[in-house]
C-alpha cells in the first residue's frame, strides 16, 4: 500500500509499505482513512524532529522511526476484532489518535491524554492517516452521523484542542474573550468562543491573511494588529468600565502573545495556554499577582469530547471546515503541503491530504 512516512527532519517520503496482515486482535479496528489534516505538530517534526517521534521504540506503543504520519483524519471501517460492538464494516469514523495505559495512575482516573506512556498514531505508532490502511484500537474510533461530513470527521481532532482550551476558560453566554493569534488551532479558538456564546471577541494577529480569516469566520469580532494597535485602548473601549476581558486564549505559543493575554483581562480574569512554547517565556510575575488572575495550561484534550464535538458540528454552530484551504493528493504532500504551510506569504491555512486520490 501506499503511505506518507517521515524519516528526519526535512525527509518525508511517498512510498510503497507492506500493508497490515493477520487477524486483528479482539479490540482492534482495521480502517480505510479518507481524508487526513497536516497538524502544527506534523511541521514542527519537519522543520526540527525527530522531536516526539520515536528514533527508538517508543515505551509503550513499541513504534520506531520511519513513521507513517497522520492523526487528524476521518476514515472508513474494513474490519473489526472480534470484541468490537460499537461501529461495523462500513462504517464512516473520525479518529481519536490518543494511545495510553487504561491501568495507568491517570488511566484509573480516565485522564488519559496525561499519561507519561502516552503514543499517538501518525506520530508514535505503527500507522497513521497518511496511509491506505491503519490498525487502531477501538478507543481510537468514534462512528460519525450523516450530518458531518468526511472533511468535517477530520477536523474533530483539532477542533478538540480548541473546545478543550474554551472549556478550560470558562467561556460562556456573554463572555468577553481574546484570541490571540489565527494560526488553525487559533481560528478554530475563534469559533469555538462563538459557540460558547461570547458576547464580544478581540482578535489579535500581525498576519493580513490570517486578519482577514478572522474577520470572514466572525465578522463581528474586533480583529487587530497587535504590532500597529493599541490594545490596551480597544479593551478598555469595549469592557464594561474598561476593566478588561474575562478570558484570554494564547494561541501562538510565543512570549509577547502570553504578555497581552496577561494585560488583556481583567482582575481575576483567566488567560489559557493554547499555544505551545518551544522555548522558556518571561512573564510579569507581578502583574499577574495585581490582578489575581488564573493562567489554565492545556495539553490535548478529554478523549470523550468526540461526540460532543460531533453534534456542535451536526447542529452548525461549530463550522470547523472554513478553516480548510487546501485538499492534495498523497504524493503533492511535501511540495504542496508541508512547504506551502511553512511559506511565510502563502495563503495556506489548513491542509487536508485526500487519501482517495492516490495514484
Amino acid at each position: 500500500m501506499k503511505a506518507v512516512r517521515y524519516y528526519s527532519k526535512r525527509d518525508i517520503r511517498v512510498e510503497d509499505v507492506p500493508a497490515p496482515s493477520g487477524p486483528l486482535a479482539e479490540d482492534q479496528v482495521l480502517i480505510e482513512p479518507i481524508v487526513c489534516g497536516i497538524c502544527g505538530t506534523d511541521l514542527h517534526e519537519y522543520i526540527a524532529g525527530p522531536i516526539v517521534t520515536p528514533a527508538i521504540a517508543h515505551v509503550y506503543s513499541g513504534a520506531q522511526l520511519p513513521q507513517i504520519l497522520g492523526h487528524e483524519f476521518s476514515a472508513r471501517v474494513k474490519q473489526v476484532g472480534s470484541g468490537i460492538t460499537h461501529v461495523k464494516v462500513g462504517d464512516r469514523v473520525s479518529i481519536q489518535p490518543l494511545i495510553s495505559p487504561r491501568d495507568d495512575y491517570y488511566g484509573r482516573r480516565g485522564l488519559f491524554h496525561l499519561s507519561e506512556k502516552m503514543a499517538c498514531v501518525g506520530l508514535s505508532w505503527d500507522w497513521g492517516g497518511v496511509g491506505e490502511l491503519a490498525v487502531v484500537n477501538g478507543y481510537n474510533v468514534f462512528p460519525v452521523p450523516d450530518s458531518v461530513s468526511d472533511i468535517q470527521a477530520a477536523m474533530i481532532e483539532p477542533a478538540a484542542v480548541a473546545l478543550y482550551a474554551v472549556d478550560r476558560g470558562g467561556v460562556g453566554s456573554g463572555s468577553t474573550v481574546l484570541v490571540s493569534g489565527v494560526g488553525p488551532i487559533g481560528a478554530l479558538v475563534l469559533l469555538a468562543v462563538k459557540a460558547a456564546g461570547a458576547s464580544t471577541i478581540f482578535v489579535s494577529e500581525p498576519n493580513t491573511n490570517r486578519r482577514n480569516l478572522a474577520q470572514k469566520l466572525v465578522p463581528e469580532a474586533i480583529v487587530f494588529d497587535p504590532r500597529e494597535a493599541d490594545p490596551a485602548k480597544l479593551f478598555r473601549e469595549h469592557t464594561e468600565e474598561g476593566v478588561g476581558l474575562d478570558v484570554a486564549l494564547e494561541c501562538v505559543g510565543a512570549e509577547a502573545s502570553l504578555s497581552l493575554c496577561a494585560k488583556a483581562v481583567r482582575r481575576q480574569g483567566k488567560v489559557v495556554q493554547v499555544g505551545l512554547h518551544v522555548k522558556p517565556a518571561a512573564i510579569d510575575a507581578m502583574l499577574w499577582a495585581l490582578k489575581d488572575i488564573t493562567v489554565e495550561a492545556t495539553w490535548c484534550y478529554p478523549v470523550t469530547i468526540w461526540p460532543r464535538i460531533a453534534a456542535m458540528i451536526g447542529a452548525g454552530i461549530f463550522p470547523v471546515e472554513k478553516i480548510v484551504t487546501a485538499t492534495i493528493a498523497p504524493d503533492d504532500v511535501v511540495e504542496k503541503g508541508f512547504e506551502a504551510l511553512l511559506d511565510p506569504s502563502g495563503t495556506q491555512m489548513k491542509i487536508l491530504v485526500d487519501m482517495r486520490d492516490v495514484k
